[in-house]
């Protein structure tokens, strides 16, 4: 969320809380505004910065994040993609034995022939 000035005028005092930055904006008629921000968003005005009515007072800090700034698509190196396709040919072929081996049981128990 961006906080802007309610109303225009110079920038008197930043005074920075624990929980919250008390920006005091002197009017022209003379008014003293005091804008309580939340924290998380970074200020951007300073003391005695002259400011409209509506101007950010901080940033955005919904804009930007992950993957902004890359400039390039980085793949997966060419050894991991062969180790896993070894990986999961063996666990196919291991598969597929079991299941052969099971038939094997199966025809020697239905043939009732002991070892």
């Amino acid at each position: 969320m961006v906080y802007t000035a309610s109303k225009g005028g110079v920038i008197t005092d930043i005074a920075k809380g624990d929980y919250s930055t008390e920006v005091t904006i002197k009017t022209a008629d003379g008014d003293t505004i005091t804008e309580s921000l939340q924290p998380g968003p970074e200020l951007i005005v300073s003391k005695g910065d002259s400011v409209e009515a509506g101007t950010a007072l901080t940033n955005d800090p919904n804009v930007g994040g992950f993957g902004q700034h890359d400039t390039e698509i980085v793949l997966q190196s060419p050894g991991r993609i062969k180790g896993l396709l070894a990986f999961l040919g063996a666990a196919a072929v291991t598969q597929i034995m079991l299941v052969l081996k099971k038939k094997q049981v199966e025809t020697v128990q239905a043939a009732n022939v002991t070892f």
